[in-house]
């Protein structure tokens, strides 16, 4: 009979393979399994339209993966990773022809954005200036901080919503770009919080990037479950796990799910309270993705949004926040808030030579099987006139195909479930330690938990160090205390 493993995780996705790594090398025998036949959860990277054009299924551009202190402390980029940036991270067409870029120099913003500029700088440069602390602090549980002043400042400010910190910016500018990076958060731009997003993300790309990763998002994961098995993990992939039954016997499972599928695969380990807490956690809108295979880069007005990584296509600040709003809302927007993701100007393996790749979405009601094509196409035409002319091959995503692709992504919800206030405090359920279950054996590592949804790979390690602690007695290794 085989020796029990010390801990099994369910789920290779960044944050499972992060668990995987932390755990191994505090010296426990670890084993992944992963349902698909390929590991990489929302971070993976395939050939969706014509041969040779790469894409990222899900997650593309990865400004909270260059801040992770998890990524920095296992020195991903010296195993494989290699981050690769525009000219900007984030471009922001509107209609008079004017971008609002989001520059790598904070103190070029002064100059971007005119009368702005210097009201911009004061509201991020606090942050800005002391961003390892800032990034480490809110990359942690909801708990004391570490910097209590710099949260108190950020928490002042974050849990508001974007609207009312657009009211310090008097051009359209201005309060576009901010509410482009709030809308990231999927919340509509009135709600308590959703700031939070906006601030974050400037802050992350005035102090570092918003990078694409060489080779595609995949390359994350395989460097992760490299460093993994070096440390002696066993990944087994085309292993689904569909109850307890279906996961080896050991002292803990870390399980890389969401509530709907924690409560289908472990609920009758769980008192009827919890059970109720978990049925209660709200799931996200969702999103709608086409994946372009280009005959020519995307023919923007302006080389601004040509250059830049990300491109924020939706025109004013009311235009996002009304798209924002119908999304939560459960109605179809007509003139959708769109992402754009430019990788193959970054990284020349993404397509042929003289060919591009092109990344967009936006963001629909929960479950929506409505078809936004000819919508998202008729934005990037508002700012790209001639667009539909480059484009060779699509590959549709609608939230129904990409649940059907990824189990963790409910109705098409991306960020592990709905960024509302009390979800952003207390994530999936008001407990001390988030990652733990009633079953002392029994964690959950997933983006339900804090820090939420990106590519970060905290959620992961947070729940490892928990595990170690509650299950093993031991800390993680000492180049891994956070």
């Amino acid at each position: 009979m085989a020796r029990a493993r010390d801990a099994v995780i369910v789920g290779a996705g960044p944050n499972g393979l992060t668990a995987a790594v932390v755990l191994a090398r505090a010296g426990l025998s670890v084993e992944v399994r992963e349902a698909r036949e390929t590991i990489g959860g929302g971070c993976r990277t395939e050939s969706l339209t014509l041969p040779d054009h790469h894409h990222d299924v899900c997650a593309a551009i990865h400004p909270m993966g260059v801040v992770s202190p998890i990524f920095k402390r296992l020195r991903l980029t010296d195993h494989g990773v290699r981050w690769l940036s525009g000219t900007a991270p984030l471009a922001h067409p509107l209609d008079d022809g004017s971008v609002a870029v989001l520059s790598r120099r904070l103190d070029d913003m002064r100059a971007i954005l005119g009368a702005d500029g210097q009201r911009w700088v004061d509201l991020v440069a606090p942050f800005v200036e002391r961003h390892e602390h800032f990034f480490a602090d809110i990359l942690r549980p909801v708990r004391i901080p570490r910097h209590p002043l710099l949260m108190a400042r950020f928490g002042l400010l974050g849990l508001q919503s974007s609207a009312q910190v657009q009211q310090r910016f008097r051009t359209a500018a201005a309060r576009a770009l901010f509410a482009g990076c709030a809308a990231h958060s999927f919340l509509p731009l009135s709600a308590a919080g959703s700031a939070s997003f906006g601030l974050v993300l400037a802050v992350a790309g005035h102090a570092l990037d918003w990078p694409c990763a060489a080779g595609g998002s995949q390359q994350i994961v395989e460097t992760l479950a490299m460093l993994a098995r070096e440390a002696g993990c066993t990944i087994h992939t085309s292993a689904p796990v569909r109850t307890l039954a279906d996961v080896p016997p050991a002292r803990a499972t870390l399980l890389d799910v969401t509530p709907r599928q924690l409560l289908a695969i472990a609920g009758s380990r769980f008192s009827h309270r919890y059970r109720r807490q978990l049925q209660r956690f709200v799931y996200g809108p969702g999103v709608f993705k086409i994946d372009y295979a280009l005959a020519d880069r995307i023919p923007w007005r302006s080389t601004a949004c040509s250059d830049a990584a990300t491109v924020h296509v939706g025109g004013t600040a009311d235009e996002i926040a009304a798209s924002e709003a119908a999304a939560n809302a459960g109605v179809t927007a007509d003139a959708p808030f769109v992402l754009v993701a430019q990788q193959s100007h970054m990284d020349c393996t993404r397509a042929p030579r003289g060919r591009h790749t092109g990344w967009a979405y936006c963001h629909v009601p929960h479950a929506s099987d409505v078809d936004m094509t000819e919508r998202i196409e008729r934005q990037i035409e508002r700012f790209a006139p001639g667009f539909r002319d480059v484009v060779l091959a699509r590959h549709v995503l609608t939230p129904r195909t990409l649940h059907a692709h990824n189990p963790n992504m409910i109705g098409g919800d991306i960020g592990g479930g709905a960024n509302t206030l009390r979800q952003f405090l207390f994530r999936p359920t008001a407990r001390w330690n988030p990652y733990s279950t009633p079953d002392p054996g029994l964690f959950l590592c997933s983006s339900s938990t804090p820090p939420g949804g990106g590519v970060h790979g905290m959620c992961g390690y947070w729940a490892a160090t928990t595990a170690l602690r509650r299950r093993f007695d031991r800390r993680p290794p000492d180049d891994l205390v956070m």
